[in-house]
């Protein structure tokens, strides 16, 4: 299975984007701090979902459609009081075929599952708004993983996968070093 195979391979990558989330996180000390950190996510997720839905099979068309995005992120910024400008610089992976935009999409669909950890660590530290993007589908949120694995899962084939998987492995690097970018400024 895709989504196993990724998970398995991808591991360290997802450990050092988690680090790097982490360590800003902690830094956070009021809203304007916290919307200064969503940028990060803005500024990979907006860049990143254009290359994504161009290569995209049709299959995954509505599922693309009904997912959570960079606007989600854009809206909790605005909430917390800050703006969309001086972002991050962003770099990104190829993402052409098919296989390597299943592959980038894993990663940021994937980021869903921390979501709720991210909120409550927040929460800790004070902050008590801004949490469209991180709070997922809600309740929904493990059946839209399931239907996003079985999707990826039945699309690509096996001797196609390898491709899939460096797009993944590619995409946490890519983030990780949008995270270590340029800091952002209110």
């Amino acid at each position: 299975m895709l989504n196993l195979k990724i998970k398995e391979a991808t591991k360290n990558g997802h450990q050092e984007l988690e680090k790097n989330v982490i360590f800003k996180l902690k830094a956070i000390e009021n809203n304007l701090d916290y919307a200064d950190v969503l940028k990060y996510f803005y500024a990979y997720f907006n860049a990143a979902e254009g290359n994504i839905e161009a290569a995209l099979p049709a299959s995954l068309a509505s599922y693309y459609a009904t997912r959570r995005n960079a606007s989600h992120v854009a809206k909790d910024i605005i909430e917390l009081g800050g703006r969309l400008e001086n972002l991050p610089e962003v770099v990104l992976p190829t993402i052409s075929t098919k296989n390597q935009a299943i592959g980038a999409l894993y990663v940021l669909e994937g980021s869903i599952m921390g979501g709720p950890h991210i909120v409550k660590m927040l929460q800790h530290r004070g902050i008590n708004s801004g949490f469209n993007f991180f709070n997922g589908y809600g309740d929904q949120s493990m059946e839209k993983w399931a239907e996003f694995t079985a999707i990826i899962n039945a699309e690509v084939a096996e001797n196609d996968e390898q491709e899939a998987i460096d797009a993944a492995l590619a995409t946490f690097e890519a983030f990780t070093n949008t995270f270590n970018s340029k800091a952002v400024i209110s």
